[in-house]
């Protein structure tokens, strides 16, 4: 083709009610995209029939429909590369979207800066409260060329494929094609081949591609199912092979990925490790095998707090018995709850039955990144929460805890809510304590206010002002009755529900139902909450 163009390649499998808006928005990246390539994964929902009479409707539309269930995404996708006539491919996921103009500022960057691979912003949309999280904010930097990845490793932690537009002759020129078959997570191995080759990577500003995430479906995507450990040991062996692709083509680029899969991936799968004993222990043994084959000097270049829970994995053959206490640490904001045990010369340990996992690098941890643990019950007098700040190791107490206050983010996306300033006192026993306001009411006024509909869900932190100047912000940990659902008179909604209740972090948050419309918001949740759980049991 005479001018520069995209092939956007659009895999599918059961996916009839969805598909049609993925290839929608595809087609409507306008010239920039001289073809859409759908390929069926042998579906039994229809699938098929639909793309066929969008195909009728939209001539640069084609479709391909496989003979045999591939059993995974990369296969479909190396079909369509196979098939693609225009010079560069972009991929799109059945069940998400393209941005208006994503496929255009992927293309202008690519033929400006001759790059072979350009990439854009993601963000995942939570579906169906619509709120947006950006994958990897801060990692590119808008308007920068790469030369070689290997300048760059921190860039083996953006395994999508998704937002990224690829010089087709590029591929094929170093044979880059995903793992077929029935091989999850294919894309860590795909972004793998295509850093080791050493592209030249445009950034550009604009959104390319809208990741959705739909928790709630009857189906969820790969990355969610995480029911057994076979998803796990998928990440894995994922991992594996990336690993071996990147160190084979560059040192640097192999440490990096080990680093990532400490600071990234077992402290996110950790964090979920439930409270099935079989689970747990299969999880375990899986994970120590793996962690075992990674040199010293990989750990070492880890953070301080992926390297404890390397040294507590190395440190036991099973589960310790405060294994949840090292779920609760894996959690973002992480906690380390007490008790704090030290070996006989003072270093820090994370427990008396551990002694040989050390905490080291916690005296070099600002304060704004220590784990502390604060915990949280109701107080004495109405309209209010007593928060009890733990010391970690003396690091803390260092830093002078002066003030304390409550910060409400809204679960779904939107602007914090803070509370005032309250003096922290200091007690015999090392920690700190105050009586903070905590007002549910007057709190649903201002998230009405701040555009929040029906049922409001609040993540609740608690900031940490020391005299030296350094800040604290972390979660709460519900203690006594705190949890205990309330009907609260209110003059606006004339009652209002509060339902606080612990994440699956083991964090404090809160319901909010102002009114009528909130209590049915409330009720569908609850309910909605437990048909889900009983689909994944």
């Amino acid at each position: 083709m005479s001018t520069p163009s995209v092939s956007v390649i659009v895999i599918a499998y059961n996916d009839a009610g969805l598909v049609g808006e993925a290839v929608a928005s595809a087609l409507a990246q306008g010239p920039a995209v001289s073809e859409v390539i759908a390929v069926d994964d042998r579906s039994s929902d229809g699938t098929g029939r639909v793309l066929d009479e969008l195909a009728a409707e939209h001539p640069r539309l084609k479709v391909i429909h496989r003979a045999e269930n591939s059993g995974g995404c990369g296969t479909p996708r190396n079909d369509g590369i196979a098939a693609a006539g225009a010079p560069y491919v972009l991929f799109l996921d059945s069940d998400d979207v393209l941005p208006p103009g994503a496929a255009a500022a992927l293309l202008r960057a690519a033929e400006e800066h001759r790059a072979q691979v350009t990439v854009g912003s993601c963000v995942r949309r939570e579906l169906p409260q619509g709120n947006d999280v950006p994958w990897m904010p801060g990692l590119l930097t808008p308007g920068e060329v790469i030369e070689d990845p290997a300048d760059r490793p921190e860039l083996v932690r953006d395994t999508l494929c998704v937002n990224k537009l690829y010089a087709k002759d590029f591929l094929n020129a170093h044979g880059i094609r995903f793992p077929d078959g029935r091989f999850v997570y294919e894309d860590f191995v795909f972004t793998a081949r295509v850093l080791a080759a050493a592209p030249r990577i445009a950034v550009v500003e604009d959104l390319v591609y809208v990741w959705h995430v739909r928790r709630s479906a009857a189906k969820v995507s790969i990355s969610l199912d995480r029911k057994d450990v076979g998803n796990w040991r998928s990440r894995i062996e994922a991992h594996r092979t990336a690993h071996e692709v990147l160190a084979a083509a560059s040192p640097l680029l192999g440490l990096a990925c080990r680093v990532k899969f400490l600071e990234y991936d077992l402290r996110m799968y950790l964090r979920e490790l439930g409270k099935d004993p079989v689970y747990r222990q299969d999880w375990w043994d899986l994970t120590r095998g793996y962690v075992a084959g990674f040199d010293e000097a990989a750990v070492e270049a880890a953070a301080p707090k992926a390297r404890w829970v390397v040294r507590v994995l190395r440190a036991c053959e099973e589960p310790p018995a405060d294994v949840e206490r090292l779920t609760r640490f894996a959690a973002e904001p992480p906690r380390l709850l007490p008790p704090y045990a030290e070996t006989a010369d003072g270093t820090p340990v994370w427990s008396a039955e551990l002694p040989a996992a050390e905490l080291d690098g916690l005296g070099s941890l600002p304060v704004a990144e220590l784990p502390v643990t604060v915990d949280a019950e109701p107080a004495a007098g109405p309209g209010a929460l007593t928060v009890r700040v733990h010391d970690l190791y003396g690091r803390l107490a260092a830093a002078g805890p002066r003030t304390a206050r409550l910060r409400f983010l809204p679960r779904g996306g939107g602007e914090p809510v803070s509370g005032h300033p309250v003096e922290l006192r200091p007690g015999a026993d090392g920690t700190w304590t105050a009586e903070l306001p905590f007002k549910p009411t007057a709190l649903a006024v201002t998230g009405r206010r701040l555009g929040l509909r029906g049922m409001q869900a609040w993540d609740v932190r608690v900031g940490v002002e020391c005299a030296d100047g350094s800040t604290l912000l972390t979660s709460l940990r519900p203690l006594g009755d705190l949890l205990r659902r309330r009907a609260l008179p209110s003059s606006r909604y004339g009652v209002l529900l509060a339902q606080p209740y612990r994440t699956a972090a083991g964090s404090l948050a809160l319901r909010l139902a102002p009114g009528a419309d909130g209590a049915a918001d409330l009720v569908r949740n609850r309910l909605g909450r437990a048909r889900l759980g009983r689909g994944a049991r």
